[in-house]
């Protein structure tokens, strides 16, 4: 854990704030933090900066919280996803949150066990609690929105557009293409939302819709991931092209 996250009912009138739970926990047996020790903090949806240990008894850690600066920028990424497998899921939600996406659509696909919809993980309550050990781990505050959509065509088709905007550079990475990534990134200051389908990859049909709804096929390369090693890496590249096609201030006029 990087960082304390901090929610607004932890907060006292007096502007201190009392954790409880595992946090507290944490700064205690982990960070054994004492008494005017200080802590990375940070308020969940606002800034981060430092806490003031001004008690940590068992079960309880009462801080004064100083925050000042704002948390990572964001990717810019937003993400259409076949649910994957729920072990997979479970992996892929905290890494989600820590590399800054910002909408994550879970949604159904041909190659999508029914069963998945059932599991657990897509618990409100459980969700939540994989983001934030996201953000606790990539010193970041801001949750990504999940969304649960069970059927595939519907959703592209009526919905698509009003959650993604229109603007955003849409990509599909999908193995019968052969261009590269760089062909069809974002331009500078674009969004992009990244359609990944399951394990086995979209159908033809269900590939040819989000085609049809602009979304442009890429290649990966040659080798085959699974959702949860795939996922990290194509968030990764496309924010790296991304900052690669940001416009840069040239030194020599600096």
């Amino acid at each position: 854990m990087n960082l304390l996250l901090l929610f607004d009912e932890d907060f006292l009138p007096d502007g201190t704030a009392r954790l409880t739970g595992r946090r507290a926990q944490h700064a205690r047996e982990v960070l054994r933090a004492e008494p005017g020790e200080s802590l990375r903090v940070g308020r969940l949806g606002g800034l981060i900066g430092t806490g003031e240990v001004l008690e940590n008894t068992p079960g309880v850690l009462h801080l004064r919280a100083t925050l000042t600066e704002p948390p990572p920028p964001r990717a810019g990424i937003d993400l259409l996803l076949a649910i994957p497998r729920p072990k997979a899921l479970k992996k892929v939600l905290p890494a989600l949150a820590s590399l800054g996406v910002d909408r994550i659509v879970l949604v159904n696909a041909a190659r999508v066990e029914k069963s998945y919809f059932d599991s657990k993980v897509l618990d409100g309550a459980f969700v939540r609690d994989l983001l934030l050990q996201g953000l606790e781990q990539a010193r970041d505050t801001h949750l990504p929105e999940v969304l649960v959509r069970e059927r595939f065509r519907p959703f592209v088709e009526d919905e698509l557009d009003a959650v993604f905007p229109t603007s955003a550079a849409r990509l599909l990475p999908h193995p019968p293409a052969t261009q590269p990534l760089r062909a069809v990134a974002a331009a500078a200051g674009q969004r992009s939302v990244l359609a990944i389908g399951p394990d086995g990859g979209w159908v033809s049909f269900e590939a040819q819709l989000l085609e049809s709804h602009g979304f442009r096929p890429f290649s990966l390369g040659p080798r085959i991931l699974r959702v949860e090693t795939a996922v990290p890496v194509l968030v990764g590249q496309v924010a790296l092209l991304a900052e690669d096609n940001a416009p840069r201030q040239d030194a020599s006029r600096a």
